[in-house]
């Protein structure tokens, strides 16, 4: 009887922990997608969208991902930049590991920005993935 309720128990968790996965998967807010970088690059070939790299401009020098623009993060000129966007177009922000373009999605998102999709695990995943990174000459 007692093996029986550990059994039930058990279940009960994985179901619950497996529905709440589910149910928050991938979003961060009504228009905020966090995306892998396999979804990434099914979006960019199938959508005309804006892609952000919010990273600073040396980490941007380093590799980016093809037809990126530099949009620093920590920019004094940041907001402005921003804004100079067409918020009516998808727009993909990531940085290196995903913290900063999240946190750049939600000022996005506050501007009135349509359709924005934060690359999850940021640039650092989309090289582990074996996705192309450009070069800077």
């Amino acid at each position: 009887m007692r093996r029986l309720l550990i059994v039930i128990s058990l279940s009960f968790l994985v179901l619950t922990v497996a529905v709440l996965t589910v149910s928050c998967k991938n979003e961060q807010g009504e228009n905020i997608e966090v995306v892998t970088p396999e979804e990434m690059q099914e979006i960019s070939e199938l959508e005309d969208v804006q892609l952000i790299d919010v990273r600073t401009p040396e980490e941007f020098d380093e590799g980016r991902i093809a037809n990126s623009q530099n949009i620093d993060y920590f920019s004094e000129t940041f907001e402005e930049d921003i804004q100079k966007l067409d918020k009516t177009k998808p727009v993909v922000v990531y940085c290196k590991s995903g913290k900063k373009s999240a946190e750049c999605a939600d000022k996005m998102k506050d501007k009135g920005f349509v359709k924005i999709y934060d690359l999850e695990g940021g640039i650092a995943k989309w090289k582990y993935k074996g996705f192309d990174i450009e070069m800077i000459p």
